[in-house]
This record gives C-alpha cells, structure tokens and sequence, in this order.
C-alpha cells in the first residue's frame, strides 16, 4: 500500500512539474511584461529568435519586416526573441536592444530570453538566428527554420510553413 501510494504520489508531482515546465514559454518584454508565447491561443505565433550582435540578426529583421507585411491583416503574431546574455561580455541593455530594433527597422515586440534559457530548452532552438512558429494551440509546428542564407530568401519557406496552420 505504501508503495502504491508514493508511486501515485510520485506521478502527481511528474503531472504537476511537468504541465508548469512545458506549457508555458513566458519572456520578459522590454517594457517589463512578462508574456507567454505558447498561450496566444487562435493566432500562429512567430518566434524571431536572434541576438543584437549578430550580423545575420540583419538579415533576419529583413525577413520579419517582410513577413509582418505579407501577415498584417492575418491572426499571425510576431516577436523578435534577443536571446542576448546580461552577463556576457557583448551584453547589451534594454535601450541598446531598442537602438538595435530602430537601425533595423524590427516593429515587432521584443522580448528577453538570456543565453537562450526558454527557446533552447522549451522550443527546441539549436542555433541563433532561427524562427520558431507555433500553431494555434501554442504548440511547436514543425522544427525551428535556422541556418540563415544570406543569398536566399528565407520568407518564401516560412510563408509556406504560416500559410499550413492558417
């Protein structure tokens, strides 16, 4: 009895850790918002996952200005995900990340995800820049779409991949 009793006792703690460590993706925004990504229910939810020193960072705020566009009267939502450390030596501050959205023209929301602690553990990023999307229900559609080639344009294969779950 005892042994069945810690074993359901011990599933209930797995059930309970294991609904709040994977169903909820919460970022902090630059405005101080704490906002989960995974919770947008009825809209696609576009995960821009980049870092404010990397050159191709460019390159993908390109894409996203053009995606934004092509979606604007779609139930598509957009955030640009900086995955910049505070504690690394390229650290960058909340208006730096700002500065960085102005040059490249990103309209979209920023949110904060340091050293990548979410996007690499909970949405299975592997690599920065890359683009996650998310389906109406919050749940990951697909593999993350990384690897930006600077001579392609990656908005042609992730519209096909938004159109899907339109």
């Amino acid at each position: 009895m005892r042994r069945l009793t810690l074993y359901i006792g011990i599933l209930g703690l797995m059930a309970a850790f294991g609904a709040s460590a994977y169903g909820q993706a919460s970022l902090r925004s630059l405005d101080g918002r704490s906002i989960d990504v995974t919770a947008q229910r009825g809209k696609v939810v576009v995960l821009v996952v980049g870092a404010s020193w990397l050159p191709l960072s460019e390159k993908q705020a390109a894409v996203t200005t053009a995606l934004v566009k092509k979606y604007a009267a779609k139930p598509v939502i957009f955030y640009f995900v900086a995955t910049d450390a505070a504690a690394a030596r390229n650290a960058v501050s909340d208006a730096e990340l700002k500065q960085f959205a102005a040059k490249n023209k990103i309209t979209v929301p920023i949110l904060r995800d340091p050293e990548g602690a979410v996007v690499m553990s909970k949405l299975k990023v592997e690599q920065v820049p890359s683009f996650v999307i998310l389906d109406k229900t919050g749940a990951v559609s697909g593999e993350p779409f990384g690897g930006l080639d600077p001579k392609s344009d990656a908005a042609i294969p992730l519209s096909i991949m938004i159109d899907k779950l339109l």
